[in-house]
């Protein structure tokens, strides 16, 4: 699959600003942070909205922990969903959608879940009020033994999309819209999700 590896490079850590894209002019600056553990929604979040450190672990964590608070089902548990919670793994450093929801909320954004029985074409990636893509896709780690989610941002820099996949050595320029729309199908057509970033009016 384009753009999402199978096997990431764990440890392997690196984030800051890459000179990407076109002609004479130097092309965009485009920030993107690279896979640690498996932070990446944290790295995701930040690449997304191009800022380091713009979303922080203890801030991911404590939004978790809060969920947990909240969550209906907490009379369920077991002594492993101390490590195991529903929202977040304190080993690991996995992150659910859920945090994903209510980080980008703090941050005045609306995520919309994109319906795949619509296909990608649907999207208005010309909309004024569009922030970014976020994608979530299953991910085989330590050569095949673990299968994990991943979680992905794209977006649009300066007119030109990016994606920021946290396990690329830098981020990678699509050609155009039309091959934007094609990668995001074929996300979609082996399970992938796909949500829609907007800015919250």
């Amino acid at each position: 699959m384009e753009g999402v590896k199978s096997e990431a490079k764990q440890g392997e850590t690196g984030s800051g600003e890459v000179g990407v894209g076109g002609g004479g002019g130097g092309g965009s600056k485009v920030y993107h942070e690279r896979q640690r553990l498996q932070f990446c929604l944290l790295h995701a979040l930040n690449n997304l909205m191009q800022e380091k450190e713009c979303f922080t672990r203890a801030e991911l964590d404590r939004i978790a922990g809060n969920l947990v608070l909240s969550d209906p089902n907490k009379d369920q548990w077991t002594p492993l969903s101390f490590i195991f919670k529903p929202h977040h793994n304190v080993i690991t450093g996995n992150y659910d959608v859920n945090v994903l929801i209510t980080a980008l909320e703090a941050r005045k954004k609306k995520v919309v879940w994109h319906d795949r029985r619509k296909g990608a074409s649907s999207i208005d990636l010309d909309a004024e009020s569009l922030v970014g893509l976020m994608i979530n896709v299953t991910l085989k780690r330590f050569r095949g033994l673990w299968t994990g989610r991943h979680w992905v941002a794209i977006r649009s820099i300066d007119g030109i999309w990016f994606n920021l996949d946290s396990d690329l050595s830098e981020p990678k320029q699509f050609k155009d819209k039309e091959n934007v729309i094609a990668f995001l199908d074929s996300i979609l057509s082996q399970g992938g999700e796909l949500m829609i970033v907007l800015q919250d009016e």
